[in-house]
């Protein structure tokens, strides 16, 4: 177990210096610079700018600062928010994108994997039909048309429920649809197809044949194996809804990442575009990792060596 962690520990490592690598000489290849955009600015004053903040050195030579402040925890200062540093305004940007990203998570296991534990069990029936094609439809649809419906008719035309923010608990429910129902969609087709799977091999046969109810097969000896394939998934969408999604919490007006990320887009606000980007390649590796761990509490025949 000892050298399996090590081994997976250098593994993410190299993924993360990859990761920071890559945005960083993709980001600056392309034209432009955070401050080519400025309007009626002396030339001066801009090149004054770009002095502070070195970004008149040889781009290896930018990469190289850059990658030493990451080994002292410095990501450096915004571009856009003058003295604030890129850790502060992720940190700041945290609580809303994982407080909507854990709630969407809950929701989507609680119905993803009961929807399609239900889909299995009444494979060819019309009850299944029904749940498919729902799924077929939810993952078809982007999250962004679907938030932009769900404020059409439940904040402008029913003006049940609010359209922007995160004020009230009401102010989750748009939001938290909007993010979750294609993974609610992905997970109840993933369910159902990996239940039908393993009902159709010959120890469930087996355990029928020994007249366990059909409730204690399921439950003991199917369940258990079918939901590999939905827990190798949950890693990297944990990550993905908890870190926000960008396109959402720009729609819906919320403080989280995803504003941040676009901003600094829009901005070319390198340092931002590099933390946000690194923070989630930190939450996704993370996060695959202790997925790679839960199979051996799962399945006992799996060891990792």
């Amino acid at each position: 177990m000892g050298k399996y962690i090590l081994k997976r520990s250098a593994i993410m490592l190299v993924t993360l210096f990859a990761v920071a690598t890559l945005t960083f000489f993709m980001m600056h290849a392309i034209p432009g610079g955070p401050f080519s955009t400025l309007q009626n600015v002396d030339p001066a004053v801009k090149a004054a700018i770009a002095e502070k903040y070195n970004l008149n050195d040889p781009t290896w030579k930018q990469y190289v600062d850059y990658m030493l402040g990451l080994t002292r925890g410095d990501m450096g200062p915004s571009l856009k928010y003058m003295g604030m540093p890129v850790i502060d305004l992720i940190k700041s940007g945290i609580p809303a994108s994982g407080q909507l990203g854990l709630i969407a998570i809950v929701v989507v296991v609680c119905m993803g994997v009961p929807l399609g534990v239900l889909a299995a069990l009444k494979h060819g029936r019309w009850l299944d039909g029904v749940l498919m094609g729902v799924a077929t439809v939810g993952v078809t649809i982007p999250s962004y048309i679907l938030a932009t419906v769900c404020i059409y008719f439940f904040a402008f035309r029913l003006q049940v429920l609010p359209s922007f923010g995160l004020e009230t608990g009401k102010s989750y429910i748009l939001p938290v649809i909007a993010l979750s129902a294609y993974s609610i969609a992905f997970i109840t087709r993933l369910m159902r197809s990996s239940l039908l799977e393993v009902m159709s091999q010959d120890y469930i046969r087996t355990a029928r044949a020994k007249g366990l109810p059909e409730f204690k097969v399921v439950a003991r000896h199917a369940l258990r194996n079918a939901v590999l394939p939905v827990v190798t998934v949950l890693g990297p969408l944990l990550a993905g809804l908890v870190s926000g999604s960008f396109a959402l919490e720009r729609i819906f007006a919320i403080p989280g990442l995803g504003k941040h990320f676009v901003d600094s887009i829009s901005n070319r606000d390198y340092p931002v575009i590099m933390g946000v980007t690194l923070f989630y390649a930190v939450f996704f590796v993370i996060m695959v990792f202790i997925v790679d761990m839960l199979y051996g509490l799962i399945d006992p025949r799996i060891k990792l060596n």
